[in-house]
């Protein structure tokens, strides 16, 4: 299933992508637009990783670095059956958290510096456990495909400010300018919703079973989301912002509809039902 998402992902994507560009150039602007989005499907695959935790300032640890950290992913990534995958701190103090890479020996579970200072031990086992549903499901490259080809649609719907598309005469239509600025990100958002908000709460599921305390991540999610809504992560984009455990943008009133997360109450809900399981 997730083998058929990443296809329709890339499909969708890609030829958003080329819709943007033929507009810009017409049928050789999209013959462009089209190589380029090969070409980043094929980065974006082997590279991915690299390319969303350099955009965070993320900074992949050793043992010796962080070693609770490490003890923590170490032992939920043995009892899943999953590789160890490598650990990335993120330089901010706004507590949230990701997981990346093209496949489970390919992982990187990232965390902010804010996340480990005010969870406890529990808490942020749970939070751990969450990404290791990510990584155990696939949903890692799905979500790193994504955040790559929205930049990309975002930086060439920003090109609309400058450069305004022609008509088939080559006059300007400031129009079509417009509406490539608004739709572009907006359905790049589209896509990044259909596939991230059954994804969530599966994670949560996942969770929930791995650690045994579905609670301590309603409260770990609960700690969290009052965190983002009253500091926003200052690196936070929104081409990436489907990544993170909570959403790291803030997004009320009709935005909130757009949100490529769950609501937070639903959540939350879901684990409070849950039993606690003895570990």
């Amino acid at each position: 299933m997730n083998q058929m998402k990443t296809f329709i992902l890339i499909a969708a994507m890609t030829g958003l992508l080329v819709w943007v560009g033929g507009y810009y150039g017409g049928q050789s602007g999209m013959v462009l637009a089209l190589v380029i989005g090969l070409v980043m499907n094929g980065v974006s695959y082997f590279f991915s990783d690299k390319i969303v935790l350099a955009s965070y300032g993320a900074k992949v640890v050793t043992q010796a670095e962080a070693p609770e950290l490490y003890a923590i992913v170490a032992n939920l990534a043995q009892r899943a059956g999953l590789p160890t995958p490598r650990i990335a701190i993120i330089p901010d103090e706004t507590p949230n958290a990701f997981a990346t890479g093209r496949d489970p020996e390919h992982a990187v579970v990232a965390v902010t510096e804010g996340i480990m200072r005010i969870l406890s031990r529990p808490e942020l086992e749970a939070v751990i456990g969450h990404e290791l549903g990510h990584v155990k499901h696939r949903d890692i490259l799905i979500g790193s495909l994504a955040a790559v080809l929205a930049q990309a649609i975002m930086f060439l719907s920003r090109m609309a400010m400058w450069v305004s598309p022609r008509d088939e005469e080559g006059r300007s239509n400031p129009l079509a300018g417009i509406a490539i600025m608004i739709l572009g990100p907006l359905a790049a958002l589209l896509l990044q919703m259909a596939l991230s908000r059954s994804r969530e709460y599966l994670a949560d599921d996942y969770s929930a079973h791995l650690t045994g305390r579905p609670d301590m991540l309603a409260s770990a999610l609960e700690r969290l989301h009052s965190s983002n809504e009253q500091v926003p992560m200052q690196a936070a984009q929104p081409a990436t912002a489907h990544m993170m455990i909570v959403n790291p943008l803030s997004a009320g009133g009709l935005m909130s509809l757009f949100s490529t997360h769950p609501p937070m109450a639903a959540r939350v809900e879901r684990l409070r039902r849950m039993p606690v399981e003895a570990r």
